[in-house]
């Protein structure tokens, strides 16, 4: 296959997946819930992370999951401890999510009882960031235990997030951490965006994180 070709077919994919995402965009405005998609590479802590916050605001408002992998349940069987209604959605070796396949998998979630979705993606920094999932949030997150030029390495997943969450902070002192390198490269592929510093383990940084996953409409009190 041609070059050319391979771009014509690529563009025609992506131009599918986001015909899927403005229909998927319309359906989360409609039933007003917000629609988070959770990007980083594996081993971030991200599942671990989600089960924290789903657990906290299961108590106060409607949340959800669905949870991108390429092989096994583990993670949904997990993050259902928290109560939350909780999707697995198994891409067969696919490395990322696409809109086609959050649509198949709404149908048993009331997404008019739901005011947050969270969208776990595939563990990969590299293909999520060409698919838009309808979100109207996207989250990368960065562990302390990856490398402080992460962001710098993998420019388009974190120049295209709306917010970047640096993970396991309970244990940067143990990995020597440089938290000013990472912050530095953070804003040098997106400037402006905004970061929160969270432990899973020892609830660090979760309350400010909550406030920016909440629809400004929730009433959390």
């Amino acid at each position: 296959m041609t070059t050319s070709r391979l771009v014509d077919v690529r563009r025609g994919v992506l131009e599918g997946n986001d015909a899927w995402a403005a229909h998927l965009r319309a359906r989360f405005s409609s039933s007003g819930t917000r629609a988070v998609n959770l990007v980083s590479s594996p081993g971030t802590g991200k599942t671990a992370l989600l089960e924290v916050l789903l657990t906290r605001m299961a108590r106060t408002c409607g949340v959800a999951a669905l949870v991108g992998d390429c092989a096994t349940d583990n993670d949904a069987v997990r993050l259902a401890r928290s109560g939350a209604p909780v999707r697995q959605i198994v891409t067969e070796g696919l490395c990322h999510l696409e809109a086609h396949l959050i649509d198949a998998h709404l149908a048993t979630i009331d997404l008019n009882a739901t005011d947050v979705l969270f969208i776990e993606n595939v563990g990969n920094l590299v293909c999520p960031a060409a698919y838009d999932l309808g979100e109207s949030l996207r989250v990368v997150l960065l562990s302390v235990t990856e490398g402080e030029d992460k962001p710098l390495k993998y420019p388009a997943m974190f120049s295209s997030s709306d917010l970047a969450v640096i993970t396991k902070v309970d244990l940067a002192e143990a990995v020597d951490f440089d938290r000013s390198a990472a912050l530095a490269a953070l804003q040098s592929v997106h400037p402006g965006m905004p970061v929160v510093e969270t432990s899973a383990r020892t609830g660090v940084g979760v309350d400010a994180l909550i406030a920016h996953l909440l629809p400004i409409h929730t009433d959390i009190s």
